[in-house]
């Protein structure tokens, strides 16, 4: 008794409060809060400050990673889309490089051929054939080359091949449908010439070495008057044993006088350029076929 009176003692007096009254006070103070709330903005000024301190922050951080993603999103469709249009552009590139091309080569081969009919009316009183070249000699020039016509097509070894606007050569060797031209820049080429106005005549030597300058050099010129001046055109003479008459072989590049001070020598400009041959007129008639018909008709009685 005497302990229990005791801890009776030491405990503190509970208050309670009754239900009713509790209820009472939470109401007033809801009332209260409404009433502050209607007719002030201090509630809704601390609820936005807080929202700006809580909400607002997550709110752009969360906008930023959407944006971000989004531009990503976005450059790598750009990417994509401008990786497809340069292959397709490169794809396009190269099939107008491919029509310039082939542009190019079609628009060579029509001068070709509009060289070829002019050559063919400066020499029209001489049957010839086109050829085209298949092969050719090793080095920078077409010094010996081979055509795709041969005996098949009625050609012959001696006739003499044309292109630009004179004489390339002729032909030393051929087969059914095939033909080896000597060209006369060739080491091995010797053509007796002429100037076309004074028939002055000069040998005109082939030479590979002086061709790297554009030339071929002349030797045995005649010419105590100083008539062959550069400039004037030289052409195969009538003494040719393997070309005929007339053809243009080029032009005087350089002259002087020989150390024995009776003959001159020098170089001339070939007619056609021997870096560049495609396609060439073959003159079907030889010298010795025209040389056999001279000779005939002299022959002749009336």
């Amino acid at each position: 008794m005497i302990q229990g009176a005791r801890r009776r003692k030491g405990e503190r007096k509970r208050i309670e409060i009754p239900g009713r009254y509790l209820l009472l006070v939470v109401t007033v103070l809801c009332i209260a809060l409404i009433a502050i709330t209607y007719n002030t903005n201090l509630v809704t000024r601390v609820l936005n400050t807080t929202a700006n301190y809580l909400v607002v922050p997550v709110q752009t951080g969360i906008s930023r990673i959407g944006n971000w993603l989004v531009d990503r999103e976005q450059l790598q469709t750009n990417i994509k889309t401008l990786q497809e249009e340069n292959a397709a552009l490169k794809e396009q590139n190269e099939e107008l490089a491919a029509q310039n091309s082939d542009y190019q080569q079609a628009k060579s081969e029509l001068q070709e051929l509009r060289d070829l009919y002019q050559l063919d009316g400066t020499y029209a009183d001489f049957d010839k054939t086109a050829a085209r070249v298949i092969a050719k000699d090793t080095g920078s020039w077409y010094h010996s080359f081979v055509i795709d016509k041969g005996t098949d097509d009625g050609l012959a070894v001696d006739m003499n091949v044309l292109a630009g606007t004179g004489l390339v050569g002729r032909i030393t060797s051929i087969g059914p449908d095939w033909a080896k031209v000597e060209t006369i820049i060739d080491d091995d080429s010797n053509v007796s010439c002429e100037e076309e106005n004074s028939k002055l005549s000069m040998i005109v030597s082939g030479s590979l070495a002086s061709y790297a300058d554009g030339t071929i050099p002349f030797a045995r010129l005649q010419d105590p008057s100083g008539l062959v001046q550069v400039g004037d055109r030289i052409v195969t003479s009538n003494i040719s044993d393997k070309y005929l008459a007339g053809i243009l072989v080029g032009y005087v590049s350089a002259i002087q006088k020989d150390p024995n001070n009776l003959t001159k020598s020098g170089t001339i400009t070939p007619a056609v350029d021997f870096s560049h041959l495609g396609t060439v007129l073959v003159i079907t008639t030889t010298k010795q076929d025209v040389s056999a018909q001279t000779d005939n008709s002299g022959s002749t009685t009336p």
